[in-house]
């Protein structure tokens, strides 16, 4: 990865809806030359894909909390994901250092639905307990920005 495309890397992560022209006009290629790199950059796995950001309140799924996994006994990564996957109340999941084995970031809809998944997550069968943090405002989120 050169600096060229670390600059469509950008102007990606900027605007996703950019076109390989647009594009092109920035970083000094054509239209085809970055639809080449962005191809590249796609089989690589660098870039792995492209999405639609929604604010989650839009959608009704306004609370959010993170908690922390403990187990009973040493669970290996992937049955902690097996565990997790049918929570739809799980956006994310990490294996961390430290005290837990987990972090898990929930969005419901209201405090009564947080509890609800809460309850869920803690009937997981290799679950022992959590400890839980409710976001009370995000103040920042960004994407990863190439160097």
């Amino acid at each position: 990865m050169d600096a060229l495309d670390q600059r469509i890397i950008s102007h990606l992560v900027a605007d996703a809806r950019a076109s390989y022209a647009e594009i092109g006009a920035e970083v000094g290629l054509s239209a085809p030359a970055v639809k080449r790199r962005v191809d590249k950059l796609l089989d690589l796995g660098v870039l792995q894909g492209f999405t639609a950001v929604v604010d989650p309140e839009a959608l009704g799924w306004g609370t959010e909390a993170f908690v922390e996994v403990h187990c009973n006994g040493n669970v290996p990564a992937h049955r902690i994901r097996t565990g997790l996957e049918p929570l739809p109340e799980v956006v994310a999941a990490y294996t961390v250092s430290g005290q837990a084995d987990a972090i898990v970031h929930l969005r419901a809809a209201n405090i009564h639905h947080l509890e609800e998944a809460m309850e869920r997550l803690r009937s997981v069968e290799f679950v022992s307990r959590t400890v839980s943090t409710v976001v009370l405002s995000r103040l920042l989120e960004r994407q990863p920005q190439p160097d």
